[in-house]
C-alpha cells in the first residue's frame, strides 16, 4: 500500500509528468517515432544484402572481363555464345529450352 503511494507521490511531481509526456511524444508521436526507426533498419538490412549482391556481381563481371582481355578463343566464345556471331562458312541453330527462373537479387 506505501508502495502505491510513492507512486503517487512522483506521479503528482510536475517534472515527473513533463518527462512523462516528453518521452511518450517522443517515442510514438514523433516524425522519427520508434516505428519509422524500425522501418529504416529493415530498409538498411535490405540496401546492405543488395550491396553484398552486387559486389559479388561485379567480381563476377570482372573476372569475365580478364578472361575476354586475355585470350583471343574466349572472346570468340563469348560472342557466339551472346551475340550468336558466326563465320562465313557456319551455321547457326539455336535451340530454346525452358530455363528455371533467373537468379534475382534479394
Amino acid at each position: 500500500m506505501q508502495k502505491t503511494y510513492k507512486i503517487l507521490a512522483y506521479l503528482k511531481n510536475k517534472y515527473i509528468i513533463a518527462v512523462l509526456v516528453f518521452l511518450v511524444l517522443i517515442i510514438f508521436y514523433d516524425r522519427n517515432d520508434i516505428f519509422v526507426q524500425l522501418d529504416r533498419a529493415k530498409q538498411v538490412n535490405a540496401l546492405h544484402q543488395s550491396k553484398a549482391f552486387y559486389e559479388q556481381e561485379i567480381e563476377k563481371t570482372n573476372k569475365e572481363l580478364n578472361a575476354l582481355e586475355s585470350s583471343d578463343n574466349a572472346v570468340q566464345r563469348y560472342a557466339r555464345e551472346h551475340f550468336f556471331m558466326k563465320k562465313d562458312n557456319e551455321e547457326i541453330f539455336i535451340v530454346d529450352s525452358v530455363a528455371p527462373a533467373a537468379q534475382t537479387h534479394p
